[in-house]
């Protein structure tokens, strides 16, 4: 036994080995491809201990999809952690360009994560590009390496990699290609990003990362040392107070792709649209004091918003 831990002890690990490490072992890459069987179960258990209201959000799209969207989240679950949860951004490269060699083995027939082995089947099925799942990538890429955005249009160009291809992929799996729905789709996915960065200010800045655009601080007189202290300036609640209306404004002008799409999905983006508008509202009710205290929503106003869907899909 001492002779093994002695041997181990010795053995040089690669930094991107160590990486994987500080994962979840099942996320590693296996020697092996699983069954698809085996592919998708390993999606469905990952969605649904991972992130409670997706497989809610699921009940309201038709079973025959359910599989797929299982497949997708668990492809983004992962993507994500490989660049939030590693620690350090030289390693989540490494694994990132793992990750993506993967992804380009999905396409070519020869995956062995299990995410891709099933992955590939709801390639398959709707067509989607590969730009669509590289683009996530991209973003998460940008994370380890921009950690302030000067403009709001820089921050807009960063939305346009991390949170509008999931609704792209959405969109594909529920049989819509065209340019318009992508464009509403847009909207709405950079509004709820938005809404998540408002809520998360101190959460981000925490990891070294500033979303709020840099011109915008400067307009309001807020600064950087007001996030770091903590300090929910006058200026500050102003600065917030403007994001927030601003995000609300990219909601509605995602609202109308609800009318666009079949009755399913159409309940589903109201769930998703009706939940960041609701933590927009928590910011308001906090009086615009996000640092330090970040807004969520009570157990009850999320029992409403499905029950509202609920009732949707009923009628």
């Amino acid at each position: 036994m001492s002779s093994i831990a002695s041997n181990e002890s010795r053995t040089a690990v690669s930094p991107a080995l160590a990486g994987w490490l500080r994962l979840p072992p099942e996320y590693a890459i296996p020697d092996q491809a699983p069954t698809a069987e085996e592919a998708q179960q390993y999606c469905r258990r990952l969605a649904r201990t991972h992130y409670e209201n997706f497989s809610v959000a699921t009940w309201f799209l038709p079973q025959r999809l359910r599989q797929h969207f299982f497949n997708i989240y668990a492809y983004c679950r992962i993507s994500d952690d490989l660049g939030d949860e590693v620690g350090d951004p030289r390693v989540s490269l490494q694994l990132l360009g793992q990750w993506e060699a993967e992804l380009e083995a999905c396409y070519e027939g020869s995956p062995r994560h299990p995410v891709f082995v099933a992955l590939a089947e709801t390639v398959r099925c709707f067509e989607i590009p590969k730009q669509t799942f590289v683009d996530l990538l991209t973003a998460f890429r940008q994370d380890q390496t921009v950690t302030r955005y000067p403009t709001f249009s820089d921050l807009l160009g960063y939305c346009r990699y991390s949170a509008n291809p999931v609704g792209h992929l959405v969109l594909y799996v529920c049989g819509y290609r065209d340019a318009e729905r992508q464009g509403l789709s847009d909207f709405t996915c950079t509004a709820l990003q938005l809404a998540n960065f408002w809520q998360d200010v101190s959460v981000d800045y925490a990891k070294g990362r500033v979303y709020l655009p840099l011109e915008d601080l400067r307009r309001f007189g807020a600064s950087e040392g007001d996030i770091a202290t903590q300090q929910n300036t006058p200026a500050f609640r102003d600065l917030m107070r403007f994001e927030v209306d601003r995000a609300h404004e990219w909601f509605q002008s995602g609202l109308p792709l609800a009318k666009k799409v079949t009755r399913e999905l159409a309940i589903d983006i109201e769930l998703f649209s009706r939940g960041g508008q609701e933590i927009l509202r928590a910011i308001e009710r906090q009086g615009y004091c996000v640092l330090g205290r970040r807004p969520s929503l009570s157990r009850s106003r999320k029992l409403a918003l499905l029950a509202r869907a609920a009732w949707g899909k009923l009628r």
